[in-house]
């Protein structure tokens, strides 16, 4: 797989909309100019290259696979919580208004917000330590490589080449993406992300602990009264008392969650500006190079929100509902994964080529399919091929 962390500065017609973006970012944003591909396609012509790479992710199967991808809690059981696509969406808005503050490349922070998730499996981060533990011996699996592999390799819409062809600043962003749950590709070489990849690891926390939050609270697992002594949350409901001081209890609480992101992104911008200025970034390189990530929130805010996410992990991820649920998870994927091992001639055509004729790891074929897969149809092929087989 190509290196995604050469820099490179190609020769790049811009159109009238490139021009202006250029002269719009601050010196530390990516330039449309930092727009190389791996593989050259004239075809392209005067496209905005982070606009491509938005385009090209948006149109991917993958990208609509995760509307059936469970964020925390099953997809489509109820008609109000998140699922793994519309986590990604919030994301991307988080992500843009950040970037916008700061003077930063908006497209290349959605086009990197929208395909950070891309590789995830099913069934959540179950899935994800699942398919780790089946594949220990066999390179292992963690979803932020994976979104990598998906658009380097597993999407292949082009005959000359697989893969989108995104340009390498956002597969580099994508690459070094890492949260508290995110490890990043390029761990070990000391370098950071691009600001752009740096603001969409913050929107991602930001955005996945406030939908959560609401969601657990949408589903009566948590209490309002519960969070009483959490410091974010005190902030919040303060400030939305504030700002409608007769509302009811229940507009309160609404304003509250959706107050956690407001907050979140206000502090996080205002101590972005200053670690900037305070490290003299002048550059996308600078902030590569730089001491420390350089997308921050205030040793406060940060604590805060840490705070608020231990409470997440202990009342929502481990709620008896949620367990039960990965406990089945758990079991699918096992069997699923035995089944195809066992008998190879059951996966999809083109993965069985990969096996019999390209010579791909048989191990690393079978979790690229098991990782592609939606929920819903991970059940559904479980039901067909191993309680089928179970019950004769």
């Amino acid at each position: 797989m190509p290196s995604v962390l050469a820099g490179q500065r190609p020769a790049t017609r811009f159109h009238t909309r490139s021009r202006k973006i250029a002269m719009s970012l601050q010196p530390y944003a990516i330039s449309p100019s930092d727009a190389a591909r791996e593989h050259p396609e004239a075809h392209i012509g005067e496209t905005d290259p982070f606009e491509l790479d938005r385009r090209r992710v948006l149109r991917c199967s993958a990208f609509r696979r995760l509307d059936y991808k469970t964020q925390v809690f099953a997809p489509h059981e109820n008609d109000h919580g998140r699922t793994r696509l519309t986590h990604t969406l919030e994301v991307a808005q988080v992500g843009r208004a950040i970037a916008r503050a700061l003077g930063l490349n908006e497209d290349l922070t959605e086009a990197v917000a929208l395909g950070h998730d891309l590789g995830h499996s099913p069934f959540g981060h179950v899935g994800e330590t699942v398919l780790n533990e089946l594949m220990r011996e066999h390179g292992g699996f963690e979803h932020n490589r994976q979104s990598l592999r998906v658009v380097e390799y597993l999407e292949h819409p082009f005959p000359e080449f697989r893969g989108l062809n995104l340009t390498n600043a956002t597969r580099e962003c994508m690459g070094r993406h890492e949260t508290r749950y995110d490890a990043p590709e390029a761990a070990g070489d000391q370098r950071f992300a691009p600001l752009e990849g740096q603001v969409v690891d913050a929107a991602d926390e930001i955005a996945y602990t406030a939908a959560d939050l609401e969601d657990a609270l949408s589903l009566g697992m948590v209490q309002g009264e519960a969070l009483r002594d959490l410091a974010l949350w005190r902030r919040v409901w303060q400030r939305a008392v504030q700002m409608h001081p007769t509302a009811r209890v229940i507009h309160r609480r609404i304003q509250a969650v959706q107050g956690v992101p407001d907050v979140l992104c206000e502090d996080l911008i205002a101590a972005t500006r200053q670690t900037l200025a305070e490290r003299h970034i002048d550059s996308p390189d600078a902030a590569r190079r730089a001491a420390g990530k350089c997308v921050v929130l205030p040793d406060e805010t940060a604590a805060a929100l840490r705070e608020m996410q231990t409470f997440l992990f202990e009342n929502v991820y481990r709620h008896p509902e949620v367990v039960r649920q990965a406990k089945a998870a758990e079991t699918i994927l096992r069997e699923l994964f035995q089944t195809f091992q066992a008998d190879p001639s059951k996966l999809p055509a083109r993965y069985l080529r990969r096996v019999e004729t390209e010579g791909d790891d048989p191990h690393r074929v079978v979790c690229d399919y098991l990782a592609g897969m939606t929920d819903r149809f991970c059940r559904l092929e479980h039901a067909r091929l191993c309680q089928t087989r179970q019950m004769g």
